[in-house]
């Protein structure tokens, strides 16, 4: 089985099922352990999810998980027009892009979880690739999620992680 034999439903449609469920669960947490603890509890579910996600997914690659794979990767992310996205520069040890319309912030916002909408999509992205390819890393300084125009995503192989590979 492949990745694209298991994601006939879009990751959008799918971010909106779990959304439908976490909500629910969100406010009565809210209610019983307030605001702040909520969403610690939240965002370290989802956080830890998104790093299984992406062990899963790389378990999946044939010839191993690395940026260029993790590349290939982002239609998932794309499909259903969930994203509208400028891919600056995809090398072998970059892949940078920003993103210009995001419907899954647009989704999480008319759900009414604008707050928490950082937690159940934007908090995975840096976590996935943990999961998928340690050695890479996400950095990013803005979200259209937090009211930026655009999402800034640099995907970087980093030094450190060549280093631990010498022998």
């Amino acid at each position: 089985m492949t990745c694209k034999d298991n994601n006939d439903l879009g990751i959008l449609a799918r971010r909106r099922i779990e959304a439908e469920i976490i909500k629910p669960i969100y406010d009565i947490l809210v209610r019983d352990i307030g605001k702040a603890r909520a969403q610690a509890a939240i965002g370290e579910a989802i956080e830890n999810a998104a790093i299984e996600a992406g062990k899963e997914f790389a378990r999946r690659e044939r010839n191993g998980a690395d940026i260029q794979s993790f590349a290939a990767l982002q239609y998932l992310w794309e499909k259903d027009d969930a994203l509208e996205v400028k891919v600056i520069a995809s090398t072998d040890r970059r892949f940078d892009y920003d993103v210009h319309r995001c419907r899954y912030a647009e989704m999480y916002h008319a759900m009414g979880l604008g707050e928490i909408g950082h937690l159940l999509s934007c908090a995975r992205d840096s976590k996935f690739i943990v999961g998928y390819a340690p050695e890479v890393a996400l950095t990013r300084t803005q979200t259209i999620m937090s009211g930026a125009p655009c999402c800034d995503f640099r995907y970087a192989v980093t030094d450190q992680s060549a280093e631990d590979k010498k022998p």
